[in-house]
């Protein structure tokens, strides 16, 4: 694991990604003190859990087989429009 200065990571900042995808993360530094990790892709997703597909995200909801959703037939409700324009 390489460490940068933030002003170096800044200036070379293709190379610190680069070595981030080849050789794994690389820890920026600020004054010192460790302030950001730069990974691969492929770490971050891994670390994240990965994101779930379209389909997953809707089957992952609230189990809506209890809802009513069946309308009503009574008639609409009488409405006095009246004739004062």
């Amino acid at each position: 694991m390489s460490s940068w200065q933030l002003q170096e990571a800044k200036q070379r900042f293709s190379e610190v990604v680069r070595r981030a995808h080849d050789e794994g993360p690389q820890i920026v530094t600020r004054h010192g003190e460790d302030v950001a990790v730069i990974i691969d892709m492929a770490e971050y997703r891994r670390l994240k859990g990965g994101e779930p597909d379209f389909k997953e995200f809707l089957m992952s909801g609230p189990d809506l087989s209890d809802l009513d959703l069946t309308r009503s037939r009574d008639l609409p409700r009488e409405v006095d429009l009246g004739t004062d324009w």
